[in-house]
């Protein structure tokens, strides 16, 4: 395999080279955390796609595609129809507020009241997908390397924590879009032409197995509305997704770039089911469906080749895991820590200091490397990420779906209504994981119906938001009010 590793070293050191230049490009906080939201379509497309299909979508999607045959896409079609939903319906809107974080939305919207505890919630949804994806390193390096658990984390941890520590937004977009490539040519162009050749084509393959292997809707109807409601709205509100979506350099770019990339991801969903399938008739006793990706690259594929498939499934696990990384310490920093030690901001400076004299880009790369240790501890730590991932997205859905749709769509809303949906509807959720089970499908579906009638009842029942709050919202959404304390305009380039 000495082929397969040059390529897989070559990769990871290209990761860092694209860090390091991305540091000499992050000068403001603009810049660190939102590459100065000038993005245009082409770049947007391929970073959108990369954060959205990690490694549950890659090395899950064949899984399930081994599981359940072609009915295995519909978790994978599920976060691209959330995708299509947030770039046709808000992303333009998103974009125009020119915030960092989704809490900042909801303090613009409610009037400075609704941002403290939505930011809780929005942090520990992000530490757990940042700490799912990197456990993920350990399936991938153990087939490259045959390291044991935790070394391979701390290994494909560290060099994520580098890049992104390093640059910022402006390294995350850089090593993305390559990301977004090296997952094109390794799983769409290569791979699953392989894997369906090697399976004798689609006519041995409907031959080897069951009917409902080739029924859509095989996986079940119950399963398939349980995904719409966690990853196509998860999609909506989480605030890894939103961050990219204040990268866009326009309206447009926000809206039709988001648009191809999730229609990408439908193509990528089908191709990782059928994927599986094929694995399915090549290797019909695998111990875990979870395997079938590893199996089929290592045993099936040729010198080269299989290495550069093994660079697509790291390229999609290190997409997330950056994503989700910079998303965890933004809140972290901006939501959290800033609110904790009560610093009053004035305007910042063009050297990116804030009116108390921190140096914000430090500052951040500060909350990143610390977020990017403590995901990989707790990584080494967890056991059960299937869990953890679960408790975070129905965190995320029961208690703050509501507010957040709510403030975009609804003028009656108020900060009432929206701290006690977060509230009722997440501790609605972790009553009912706790009476029906973590896994349980009850507690998202029930937990999201108290948040929005908590969210309804109260609004109705409390002074609607000022007039003054909401016109400053209207122009914010408009496009025609500044960025909040926001920095002089420096020319960079483009």
């Amino acid at each position: 395999m000495a082929v397969d590793y040059i390529v897989i070293v070559v990769y990871l050191a290209g990761m860092l080279a694209m860090g390091w230049w991305g540091m000499r490009r992050a000068k403001s906080k603009s810049d660190f955390l939102v590459a100065g939201r000038r993005l245009g379509p082409g770049m947007y497309s391929g970073t959108m796609a990369a954060i959205v299909l990690g490694g549950a979508s890659t090395i899950g999607g064949v899984g399930l595609g081994y599981q359940y045959g072609l009915s295995g896409a519909w978790m994978v079609v599920t976060i691209g129809l959330g995708l299509l939903a947030l770039s046709v319906f808000f992303s333009a809107r998103i974009a125009r507020l020119k915030v960092y974080t989704v809490s900042e939305m909801l303090d613009l919207r409610y009037g400075g009241r609704a941002g403290v505890i939505s930011g809780v919630v929005m942090w520990a949804y992000t530490l757990m997908l940042a700490v799912t994806s990197t456990i993920a390193y350990a399936t991938i390096f153990d087939v490259l390397f045959d390291v044991n658990r935790t070394l391979a984390i701390i290994l494909g941890g560290s060099i994520v924590v580098a890049y992104s520590t390093l640059g910022g937004m402006w390294s995350i977009t850089l090593t993305d879009m390559v990301q977004f490539v090296v997952k094109t040519i390794g799983v769409l162009l290569l791979l699953l032409p392989i894997a369906v050749v090697k399976a004798g084509g689609f006519g041995e393959m409907k031959a080897q197995l069951p009917t409902e292997y080739f029924d859509p809707l095989g996986i079940g109807g119950e399963t398939i509305f349980t995904y719409v409601l966690i990853y196509t709205f998860g999609m909506l509100i989480g605030q890894d997704i939103w961050q990219r979506v204040f990268t866009a350099g326009s309206d447009r770019t926000a809206k039709w770039g988001g648009t191809v990339a999730g229609t990408y991801c439908l193509v990528y969903a089908v191709a990782g089911a059928v994927i599986g399938t094929a694995a399915k008739v090549l290797y019909p006793k695998l111990a875990s469906p979870d395997d079938a990706f590893a199996t089929i690259v290592k045993d099936e594929l040729p010198v080269g080749v299989r290495g550069l498939v093994l660079a697509a499934a790291l390229a999609a696990v290190m997409s997330t895991s950056s994503g989700a990384l910079i998303a965890c310490a933004t809140v972290a920093n901006n939501d959290i820590w800033s609110r904790l030690r009560g610093a009053v901001r004035g305007p910042r400076g063009g050297d990116g200091r804030d009116g108390d004299g921190h140096d914000e880009v430090k500052g951040n790369r500060a909350f990143i490397l610390a977020m990017g240790v403590a995901v990989i501890l707790i990584a080494i730590a967890l056991n059960d990420v299937v869990e953890a991932l679960t408790v975070a997205y129905n965190l995320l859905v029961g208690g703050l779906l509501v507010p957040i749709l709510g403030g975009l769509l609804w003028k009656r809303g108020t900060a009432q209504g929206a701290l006690a949906a977060v509230a009722v509807g997440g501790l609605a959720v972790v009553g009912l994981m706790a009476a029906y089970g973590i896994l349980a499908n009850e507690p998202v579906y029930y937990g999201l119906l108290a948040s929005l009638a908590v969210y309804v009842a109260v609004s109705l029942a409390t002074r609607p938001t000022d007039e003054a709050t909401l016109a400053a919202w209207r122009e914010r959404l408009a496009g025609r009010a500044p960025e909040p304390q926001s920095e002089p305009a420096v020319p960079t380039p483009q």
